[in-house]
């Protein structure tokens, strides 16, 4: 974001100049007649700024789209039914999963947006309404509805359900797969357009290898094999030359898998991501502790909906949506993951919340490491370790 305006390809265009477009966007409008903007906070909530031009931007909808077109195409029931779609998801117009959608709003498909930050009793009357045959939107708000729909509350009958913007944690997917009976798939990150668009006919999403080139690194930078687990990846765009982005760093885990999907697609198979590289805690002496150390706990506890980890300098204060039975076990046993890597006496605390906050892309974020810059403490944890080594 630093280099933005040396980077952009049409010399129009200033940063300066694209943040006030986005400031003032209501609904979907155009910059300079033909180019689109949106915004991006991402998991780590750092603000980038994406412009595309007339036909990159509809090519990364194309892209976005043709595995459900495809699925409906293809399915008698999809196919017979309404096609009724909600959207859960950012309601601004500078976010790319609304931008889109109304930029090619079709006719033949009602699709009713619910803002994310909207209170949950107005989401919920509101769908039960509509009664949509897929239900789209951010992990962390189909997770609140999928508890909702156990409640009795929430009254729908989804198809399909598609995660966007946001991991889709292995917990999650199962709660939505059991609330609702319908086929869950999972979307990739939009920065240089389409990266990895969902399948409901097998595990984990196609990559867009025509559209983008995708490198599985490790932690500096070094190719994995299919089936290893990346530290990061590297992304460039080759739809959308506006904004060329050249081995774009994104902290993503990614696994390829080394076999092709049941669908029939021939592009490659990755599994769900499991989050960023970013969210991992560095503590004193170097030690650092990724995410699966929590979840590995929180997500067998069925009463927790939704929860946000916040990094101490002991260990973790943890915030959850719901009603877990034992929050003293929940805290033993997630300090003791915490002991066994390596962090001297931690301390947890665990706090049950009516709600999380959310970013201003109405994300929310799941992992807050202690430090202010979570890249420069990843940095320094990996840079003493490799050192002691």
């Amino acid at each position: 974001m630093a280099h933005w305006d040396e980077i952009v390809a049409d010399r129009r265009l200033t940063l300066a100049r694209v943040e006030r477009h986005l400031a003032d966007l209501h609904s979907d409008a155009y910059l300079l007649d033909e180019l689109h903007a949106v915004a991006s906070g991402g998991s780590t909530g750092r603000r980038g700024v994406f412009v595309y031009g007339w036909q990159a931007w509809a090519t990364a909808y194309a892209g976005f789209m043709r595995p459900a077109l495809w699925d409906r195409a293809v399915t008698p029931e999809l196919a017979a039914a309404p096609n009724t779609v909600a959207l859960v998801a950012a309601h601004h117009a500078s976010h790319m999963t609304s931008a889109l959608g109304q930029t090619f709003a079709n006719p033949m498909v009602q699709i009713a947006r619910f803002p994310v930050t909207q209170p949950i009793e107005e989401i919920v009357a509101g769908l039960n309404r509509f009664q949509p045959t897929m239900l789209l939107g951010y992990p962390s708000a189909l997770a609140i509805l999928a508890a909702e729909a156990r409640a009795g509350r929430l009254r729908i009958s989804p198809k399909r359900l598609y995660a966007t913007s946001e991991p889709l944690l292995p917990e999650v997917r199962l709660a939505l797969e059991e609330a609702f009976g319908a086929l869950v798939a999972n979307g990739g990150t939009s920065e240089a357009g389409p990266m990895a668009v969902g399948c409901w006919r097998g595990p984990g999403m196609h990559l867009c290898d025509d559209l983008v080139i995708i490198e599985p690194v490790d932690a500096r930078g070094r190719p994995v094999a299919p089936g290893a687990l990346s530290d990061k990846v590297y992304v460039t765009g080759i739809s959308n030359p506006t904004l060329p982005l050249i081995r774009f760093e994104i902290t993503d885990r990614m696994r390829l898998l080394d076999a092709p999907c049941p669908c029939g697609s021939a592009h490659r198979l990755i599994a769900d991501v499991e989050g960023r590289l970013d969210d991992a805690f560095a503590y004193s002496g170097g030690v650092l502790v990724h995410p699966h150390a929590f979840r590995s706990v929180l997500g067998r506890e069925p009463a927790i909906v939704e929860y946000q980890v916040r990094q101490t300098s002991a260990g973790a204060e943890i915030l959850v949506v719901g009603a877990p039975a034992d929050p003293a076990t929940i805290e033993r046993e997630i300090a003791a993951q915490l002991a066994r890597v390596g962090v001297p006496r931690p301390s947890v605390r665990l706090r049950v919340v009516a709600g999380l906050e959310r970013q201003a892309t109405g994300k929310v974020r799941r992992f807050v490491p202690l430090a202010a810059d979570p890249y420069e403490a990843r940095t320094l944890a990996l840079a003493d370790g490799l050192g002691k080594g």
